[in-house]
C-alpha cells in the first residue's frame, strides 16, 4: 500500500506513519496442506473454524488472544468447559463473540462468515473434504477472503510446527512461535534421549479415546495422536496394527486378547454432550476424587476382563483436548513417567505445563490434567 501526500513536508509523514504504525503485507503463506495462500499480514480479523484453536492462538498472544476474533466456532463451551470458563473469566466479551457451526456437519454459514469481514479463516485438516465438497474456498476467494488450514489433530506429531509456524506468520508473531517450537521440541527430547540411553523393554499399552463417552467400547488410534505419543513415550501402541488410520474402533475381544501392560483413557468434562455420562472428567481444575472414581468404574466392563493393566492398576486417564492442540509435549512427559517410573521419576509433567502456563499463556495453571489407578 503507498500512500503519496502532495504539498506535505515531513512533519506530516511522521504524523501519518505514527497514525498508520503496522500497514498489512500482502504474503504468500504455505499452510499444512500445501496450498499457497495469500494473506495481508499481520492479520487484524480472523475466524476460528473451531473454538478449541484458541488453545494456539493463546500460545502467541499471551496478553489478549481474541483480540483479532471475531467469530469462531461453537465448541469450547461443550467440549472444553472449563477452560473456556476461565477464559470467560478474564475476557468477558467473548460471550458476544458471533458462533459458528461446523464445516464438517454443514451448519458453517458463510454468509455470516462473508458478513464479519475476515481477513482470513482458519479451518483444522480434518474439515477439507466437506470444505472443497461445498466449495467454500472457492465462494470465499471471490470476495478476498483466504481460507488457511492447520492441524493438530490428524498427523499432530508432524504437523503442529508447521502450524505453529503458519500462525506466527499470520499474527506477526514468528519469534514467539519459534520460542514455542523450542520449547516443545526441548520437552520431548528430554523423553526420547533418556530412552535412546538406557534402552527399556516397552510395555504394550491401550488408548481409549473418549472412554465412557458412550456404551460402545472401544474406540482407540491408530499411529497418529494419542498412538504416536503412546510409541514415543516408550510404549507398543495396541492398535497401531488394528487402526489403519489416526481414529478407528477395537472390539472388546481384541483388548482382552492383546492383555495390555498398561491402559490410558482419554477424558473430559462431556456434561454438554453426554449428561451423567460415564466419562472420566479430567481436565482444567477437575475434581481429581471424582475422576478416579469415574475411571475405577470403567475398569468393570467386559472389554477388561482379567487384563493384566487392570490387575496391576495400571490404568490412567488423561486430558482428551492433548490430541488437539499443540501442548501433547505435556502428555508425551505424562505417558513416559506412567510406562517408565523409575527411569522418568524425576520429571515432573506438571511441572512443565506450568512453565507452558507462565511462559505462553494468559491462564493461571491449575491441576486436574492426570489421573490413575495407583495415585494415593
Amino acid at each position: 500500500m503507498t500512500i503519496t501526500l502532495k504539498a506535505a513536508g515531513l512533519t506530516a509523514a511522521m504524523l501519518l506513519a505514527a497514525a498508520f504504525p503496522a500497514l498489512a503485507e500482502k504474503t504468500t503463506i504455505t499452510d499444512v496442506t500445501g496450498r499457497a495462500v495469500e494473506v495481508d499480514v499481520p492479520v487484524k480479523h480472523v475466524i476460528l473454524g473451531e473454538g478449541r484453536q484458541i488453545y494456539f492462538l493463546a500460545a502467541l498472544d499471551k496478553e489478549n488472544p481474541f483480540q483479532h476474533v471475531v467469530g469462531w466456532r461453537d465448541d469450547l463451551p461443550k467440549a472444553d468447559p472449563e477452560t473456556y470458563d476461565a477464559y470467560l473469566a478474564k475476557y468477558p466479551q467473548i460471550a458476544k463473540l458471533p458462533t459458528f457451526g461446523g464445516m464438517k456437519d454443514g451448519t458453517f454459514n458463510i454468509e455470516q462468515a462473508v458478513a464479519l469481514k475476515p481477513d482470513v479463516i482458519l479451518m483444522n485438516i480434518d474439515a477439507k473434504t466437506a470444505t472443497e465438497e461445498a466449495g467454500y474456498i472457492e465462494k470465499l476467494g471471490k470476495v478476498g477472503i483466504p481460507l488457511v488450514y492447520v492441524d493438530f489433530r490428524e498427523k499432530p506429531m508432524e504437523n503442529t510446527e508447521p502450524s505453529m509456524r503458519v500462525m506466527g506468520k499470520l499474527m506477526g508473531r514468528e519469534k514467539i512461535a519459534e520460542d514455542f517450537i523450542k520449547f516443545r521440541a526441548d520437552s520431548i527430547k528430554l523423553v526420547t534421549d533418556r530412552l535412546a540411553a538406557a534402552k527399556p523393554k516397552s510395555p504394550v499399552v491401550f488408548v481409549e479415546r473418549a472412554g465412557g463417552y458412550s456404551d460402545d467400547c472401544c474406540m482407540s488410534f491408530g499411529n497418529e495422536n494419542f498412538g504416536k505419543m503412546v510409541e514415543i513415550a516408550g510404549g507398543i501402541n495396541m492398535a497401531k496394527g488394528i487402526i489403519p488410520g489416526t481414529f478407528g474402533t477395537v472390539n472388546p475381544e481384541q483388548i482382552v486378547a492383546s492383555n495390555p501392560d498398561q491402559v490410558i483413557v482419554t477424558g473430559g468434562m462431556w456434561q454438554a454432550y453426554v449428561p451423567g455420562g460415564a466419562w472420566v472428567g479430567v481436565g482444567y481444575g477437575a475434581d481429581m476424587k471424582e475422576a478416579k472414581r469415574k475411571l475405577e468404574a470403567l475398569t468393570k466392563r467386559p472389554a477388561f476382563t482379567g487384563v493384566k493393566a487392570v490387575a496391576d492398576h495400571n490404568v490412567h486417564a488423561i486430558w482428551h483436548q492433548f490430541y488437539n492442540n499443540p501442548y501433547q509435549f505435556v502428555a508425551i512427559q505424562q505417558i513416559a513417567k506412567w510406562l517408565h517410573p523409575d527411569l522418568f521419576k524425576d520429571v515432573d509433567p506438571e511441572a512443565t505445563f506450568k512453565e507452558l502456563h507462565a511462559r505462553f499463556l494468559p491462564l493461571d495453571y491449575k491441576p486436574g490434567y492426570f489421573v490413575s489407578l495407583k495415585d494415593e
